[in-house]
């Protein structure tokens, strides 16, 4: 890392792959100490982390966690999804897969792991940016129904939870199997269900605000 120099005694590296060294031999040997290190210091966070990942894919994936039950919307949206298949003949288990990924955990969950900032008044560093694209990138990962081939070359954060994805894969389409052994919810319990969401959070949001912003949309785009 620090290697002596004639002149001053010392010669100073920054923790990246050096190209423009004249001695190639010990150039390599620099990076190869940085990649190890690094590599360690990766596996070491990934360890203390990992129950917290597990925790929080569990929990998603689970028609009931810990008292909590379904949300009767995802029952009926999914059902929604496998209706309109067996409409238009779709037979094939990967594109009922791939919608009700795309429909939730790809276009909710994803958004609400990698910026937590929209639901909790925090600060996110570039840092926690950082860690937090490692699990949005598990997450879609678990979610795919296409083969994932990791080499060498591939990146470290696909590298680094490669030995767990088939596991999570295997809760992702419990999931799913789980929710359409499910009873059915009729239109008329969905339609109360909503009436009910919108009388427990009635006095939660701003009737006028919400009214306001919708205005400055129409308005941007009145001509359109």
């Amino acid at each position: 890392m620090i290697t002596p120099d004639q002149e001053t005694g010392t010669k100073l590296w920054h923790l990246v792959k050096n190209h423009e060294h004249s001695d190639q031999r010990e150039g390599d040997r620099g990076s190869k100490m940085v990649s190890e290190i690094y590599l360690t210091r990766l596996l070491a966070t990934k360890g203390t982390l990992q129950k917290f990942v597990d925790d929080l894919f569990e929990t998603v994936f689970s028609t009931a966690h810990r008292g909590s039950a379904l949300p009767l919307a995802i029952k009926y949206m999914f059902d929604f999804l496998d209706e309109q298949a067996d409409k238009r003949s779709i037979t094939d288990p990967d594109v009922r897969h791939t919608w009700k990924s795309n429909c939730l955990p790809l276009r909710f969950w994803v958004n609400v792991i990698k910026n937590p900032q929209f639901v909790f008044d925090i600060h996110k560093s570039s840092i926690t940016d950082a860690c937090l694209s490692v699990v949005a990138q598990t997450f879609m990962d678990s979610c795919s129904t296409s083969e994932h081939r990791l080499g060498k070359d591939s990146p470290s954060n696909k590298l680094l939870y490669a030995k767990d994805i088939p596991n999570y894969k295997s809760w992702v389409e419990r999931y799913y199997r789980d929710i359409s052994k499910m009873p059915s919810i009729s239109d008329q319990d969905m339609d109360a269900y909503l009436v009910e969401q919108s009388r427990l959070h009635g006095n939660e949001f701003n009737t006028l605000s919400a009214l306001n912003e919708l205005y400055f949309y129409i308005n941007k785009y009145k001509e359109e």
